[in-house]
């Protein structure tokens, strides 16, 4: 008869902002080795990703974090660098110590459990998603109509976003003003201009910034602007609309896009 399989209870600790969806342990791993070589590059090789997969999960904490957790310095006698800020270096020992403790309440637990019956899994559903751009706010508006509703979001005291969903989709998520809600924009959904005040379209949603990255590929280019509530808006387009934007890093640019290409959604 074989021997009987040893039970473990295992588990895992989520972190993330307060109310917020939690934050990938393999992201703050990155920001960890970011601090400790002072390079995107290095950091990313060590990890296994590539160059703009680490920058994408750099932005992606910062989206949910609610400010930049990095200062990127060019030139100078050293050839630059990559530090953490102090939100960063927090988030860091943060992250450590969370994981500390949860080690240490596993192995307490495993001594104190002794029926493999009783061991039990909690584990917490966390949604993944394509969608390059996922913020997060509060429902501050909602327009009803006999089909659709219109929903606003603000981010920030800066940024806010209009989703149109149907009535189905209202009553599902039962939002309410005040309600915490994710809001999904994916980069091809997302169309760009230059700040001109005399350009008027019918897209709802027109979100301002300085264009902090662009990488270019073959045909396309992934622009990503930085808006003033701390958060960033990425896109993709081609590389002809990019050179007659003239667009660069540092321009000023407008990411557009319509209330139907937002997607909510809220945690279970």
């Amino acid at each position: 008869m074989a021997p009987q399989a040893r039970w473990e209870v295992k588990g895992s600790v989520e972190l993330g902002p307060d109310g917020q969806g939690p934050l990938e342990d393999r992201r703050i791993r990155l920001l960890e080795r970011i601090g400790a070589t002072g390079s995107i590059s290095q950091a990313a090789k060590a990890m296994g990703m590539s160059y703009r997969a680490a920058w994408n999960a750099v932005d992606a904490l910062r989206n949910l974090a609610g400010e930049a957790l990095l200062v990127t310095q060019s030139g100078g006698s050293a050839g630059g660098g990559t530090r953490l800020t102090p939100a960063g270096e927090r988030l860091v020992r943060t992250h450590r110590l969370v994981h500390e403790h949860q080690r240490r309440f596993l192995i307490g637990l495993q001594a104190q459990l002794e029926q493999t019956d009783t061991y039990q899994l909690i584990r917490r559903l966390a949604v993944k998603t394509s969608a390059r751009n996922q913020f997060f706010g509060t429902v501050t508006g909602i327009r009803v109509g006999s089909i659709n509703a219109e929903v606003t979001i603000t981010l920030n005291d800066h940024d806010r976003l209009v989703a149109m969903i149907t009535m189905e989709s209202l009553s599902e998520l039962q939002l309410a003003p005040g309600g915490e809600v994710w809001a999904l924009v994916k980069a091809p959904s997302v169309l760009l201009t230059t700040p001109d005040p005399h350009i008027k379209l019918s897209a709802r949603n027109r979100l301002c910034g300085t264009v902090s990255r662009i990488t270019r590929g073959s045909v396309n280019a992934d622009v990503v602007i930085d808006l003033p509530g701390g958060t960033a808006v990425s896109a993709i387009i081609t590389n002809d609309s990019l050179d007659s934007l003239g667009l660069q890093e540092g321009s000023a640019a407008c990411a557009m896009f319509k209330a139907g290409s937002v997607i909510l959604g809220v945690n279970a």
